[in-house]
Parts: structure tokens; C-alpha cells; sequence
């Protein structure tokens, strides 16, 4: 079978789909990724993406919905018949149902609701008391139970039996009576195992879990930890409700890091999409931030007027003013930047505060002393002004240099201990502030040596 790149596929689905060529469009989506077909989809109008919708089979259909944003979702079940919704909430691996129910609007959920059997709406209602960014909200059910004294052959006859209804097989979760977690063992060794041996004998019971209520930023540190493609998540008594399964975390992986870009870049997190979000909402998300940082700012003007004097006294201080503020603002940026991600890969913890101070402080003395030196150097050879201002630069940039990258890694590392998001002491943050430390360092250098 040729080989060949997505978007060519697509561009065929397109040309076919332009053709009413129903009997090719259907052969080309048969054999097309259903990551593929939701960007096809996403491009199409409602007729259309309806049309595509109905030509996939029954088990791509379900891939292709799981796959589908939350619009794409919400246009394709305002316009499907009952029994095709029926099908849909039957095919969906039930955490994408979880996920779907809790994006949707209230006539939507109502209606799938309406579809689902007595058992399915049951689990729905347990799950959606699940806090909404809870190890629980992420969990599904679709997973392998054994118990210990199973041999290996009954083991594999129940998975044959109930394997394809589950989003895993790999691990078989071990479990008491009591549904209390014992341990799991993995599909290779019961496979490679002689048939009588009994799963006691093969399990691990050192087994990692997460508690149902748990925070889902601390699970995906966990999956990050151990490399796991699923996690087992257990109740307060240590009983087994559910496993998370890798790309599940991987969703939140990406909402996180998301929500961590949007507060260092000043704004409110937002888990709507750029091009989904109206101008609107995106003023409203900027505006506080921008706000608070223009009212923080007044500071750098405080301290303007304070030193008036020393101003006058020396025009060209004035010169060198952008040059400094935009050195430390860039130096407390950049250590900022790189413990709050290290704190988000858990490299950098809060204990370890004095090893950061003292790592960035060694790396702002060195960086410090070279820029000292070449702001000295350009006031001399390029700004032709005379050795006193020269040396107050120079003295200024190496002391701003220092500061800034010492609060550029304490203040994500405060925020923290304090209970917020170290992401807020992002760049536009750690600029106001170093501009007005910055700005204090300068006038007091310039009085010192100036003798004002």
C-alpha cells in the first residue's frame, strides 16, 4: 500500500469529499489515522463533517469523536439521530465519555445521558463528584482485575473475555476481595509464565497509585517520575477505583504547561484555544495583569522624582537609564524562567532554596563582572562620557546583574511556599521589580561616588 503524509491524505479526503466520490472518500478514511480525520473534520461546515461522520465505521467513529475539540464535539452531537448517539456513548472508552460530559452543555449532557444504560449513568454521577482537576476526573474503569490465586491460563481466558471492552491489557491490577490493591503483573509475564502458575507468585505488591482526590499536576509528576503508561488510583482506604492511562495525562501535561506559558506572559490561564477565544475574552484575561503591572510600575517613577537631584546633577545619568533597567529585567527573567521549570519537573524543590541562592549568585558574579566591564568600556569608547558616569554605570550593572538573578530565584520559589503558582513571578513580574531595585542601586552609586 503506497505511503504517504497526512496532508496529502487530506487534500485527497478534501478533492474526493468536493467530488461526492462517497465510495472512494469511505476507502481512503478506512484506512486513515482518526488523529487525521478529526483535522479533516475540524476544516469542514456541519453537512459536510456530518457526511464524513456517517461513512466512518462503528469503531473509528468512536476513535475519531474521542479525538474530535470540545466545537467539533458539540456540532456533531447537536445533529446525529439518537440511535447514532446511542452508538457513540457505547463505543467510547468511558473516561472520554467523563471528558465529553464535562465539556458539553446542559441539553447535550442530558441527551447523552438519555442514552446511556441505568449502569453507565450510575458511574457517570460517581465520577462527576470528582473534583474537575482530580486524579478521579482522569481515572476510567475500562481495566483488567485479577485475583492473587488465579493461575496464568484463567488469567489470559479473562482477558480474551473481556479484553477488547478495556482501554488496557498490559497490566493486570491484583486485587483482594475487598477490591483493595495487592499489587499488578504485567501481560509478558503472565504470558510467558506456565499456564498453572498462580499470579501471587509473579506479582509485584510494591506498586505506585495515586489517591482519587489527588491534584492532577501531582499525577503527571508521577507519570514523569516512573515512566508509567498507566496508574492505578485508589480511594482513602486504599481500594481500586480506576488506572489513568498515559495519554489521558499527557492532555493535562499540555494544559499545565499551557496554563504556566500564560501566567509568564502575564495573563489569566484560559484552557480555551487562541483561535476559539474571542477578542473579548482576551482583553478581559490581559487587562488585570496589565493593570496591576502599570500601577507597580508608579514605583520606578517614585523613585525618579526622589533623585532628582542627582539627575540634575549629572544630565547623562539619564542616557544610561533603559540600558540598565532592560539588563536586569533580562538577567532576573532568565533565572526566573529556568527554576520555575525546574520546579515544574520537580529538579528544584523548596529545600534546595539555598543552593539555587547560592548558584545564581556564583552565576551573577561572573556575569556581573563581564558586563560591568563592557558597559564601562561602551560609556568610555561609544557614549564619550567621562570616567566618573563610566564607573557608575559600571558598578551599577554589576550590582543590578547580581540582584536580579538572586530575586529572580527566590520570588517563583516564594510564591510557591505561599500557596500560588510560581509562574506569576514570571517575566513581566521580575521586570518591575528589578527595574525599581535596579533603579535605587543606580541614583545610590552615582551619590556615593559623586559625593552628593
Amino acid at each position: 500500500m503506497e505511503s504517504y503524509n497526512s496532508e496529502q491524505r487530506i487534500k485527497d479526503l478534501n478533492e474526493l469529499l468536493e467530488k461526492r466520490d462517497i465510495p472512494g472518500l469511505k476507502d481512503i478514511l478506512r484506512r486513515t489515522n482518526p488523529v487525521d480525520i478529526e483535522e479533516f473534520m475540524s476544516e469542514l461546515d456541519n453537512d459536510e463533517s456530518l457526511i464524513v461522520y456517517r461513512l466512518l465505521r462503528k469503531d473509528d467513529a468512536a476513535e475519531v469523536f474521542a479525538e474530535l475539540k470540545d466545537e467539533g464535539k458539540h456540532r456533531l452531537l447537536t445533529s446525529i439521530t439518537d440511535p447514532e448517539l446511542d452508538d457513540i456513548v457505547k463505543a467510547l472508552n468511558f473516561d472520554d465519555v467523563i471528558d465529553t460530559l464535562e465539556e458539553m452543555p446542559a441539553t447535550v449532557v442530558k441527551r447523552m445521558l438519555r442514552n446511556s444504560d441505568a449502569e453507565t449513568r450510575k458511574k457517570v454521577n460517581q465520577f462527576l463528584q470528582f473534583p474537575e482537576d482530580s486524579a478521579g476526573s482522569l481515572m476510567t474503569t475500562e481495566f483488567v482485575e485479577v485475583r492473587p490465586n488465579m493461575t496464568c491460563q484463567e488469567v489470559l481466558d479473562r482477558i480474551k473475555k473481556i479484553g477488547s471492552t478495556k482501554v488496557t491489557i498490559y497490566t493486570c491490577y491484583v486485587t483482594s476481595t475487598t477490591k483493595s490493591l495487592l499489587g499488578y503483573v504485567s501481560l509478558r509475564l503472565i504470558v510467558t509464565s506456565p499456564n498453572d502458575t498462580k499470579v501471587k507468585d509473579l506479582m509485584y505488591e510494591d506498586v505506585i497509585s495515586v489517591e482519587a482526590y489527588e491534584d492532577q499536576e501531582e499525577v503527571a509528576n508521577t507519570f514523569k517520575r516512573y515512566g508509567f503508561t498507566a496508574l492505578p488510583v485508589v480511594d482513602s482506604e486504599r481500594r481500586l477505583v480506576g488506572i489513568i492511562t498515559v495519554d489521558d495525562i499527557m492532555d493535562v501535561m499540555e494544559l499545565e504547561a499551557t496554563e504556566d506559558f500564560q501566567r509568564m506572559a502575564g495573563t489569566t490561564p484560559d484552557e480555551e484555544e487562541y483561535s476559539n477565544t474571542s477578542a473579548i475574552k482576551l482583553a478581559k484575561n490581559r487587562l488585570p495583569w496589565l493593570m496591576f503591572l502599570m500601577i507597580s510600575a508608579s514605583f520606578t517613577s517614585t523613585i525618579l522624582k526622589s533623585s532628582q537631584r542627582v539627575i540634575e546633577s549629572i544630565i547623562a545619568l539619564n542616557m544610561f537609564i533603559p540600558m540598565l533597567t532592560d539588563s536586569g529585567g533580562n538577567a532576573g527573567s532568565q533565572s526566573s524562567t529556568l527554576v520555575i521549570r525546574g520546579m515544574a519537573t520537580g529538579d528544584v524543590e523548596l529545600k534546595d532554596w539555598y543552593k539555587v541562592v547560592f548558584k545564581e549568585l556564583q552565576v551573577g558574579l561572573m556575569i556581573g563582572i563581564i558586563m560591568g566591564l563592557l558597559a564601562f568600556l561602551k560609556c568610555i569608547l561609544f557614549d564619550k562620557v567621562n570616567m566618573e558616569v563610566a564607573l557608575i554605570v559600571g558598578i551599577t550593572i554589576f550590582i543590578i546583574i547580581i540582584i536580579a538573578k538572586v530575586v529572580g530565584a527566590l520570588l517563583p520559589m516564594g510564591a510557591k511556599k505561599l500557596g500560588f503558582d510560581p509562574a506569576i513571578m514570571a517575566s513581566p513580574l521580575i521586570t518591575t521589580i528589578v527595574d525599581s531595585i535596579g533603579l535605587l542601586c543606580y541614583f545610590e552609586v552615582a551619590r556615593i561616588i559623586m559625593g552628593i
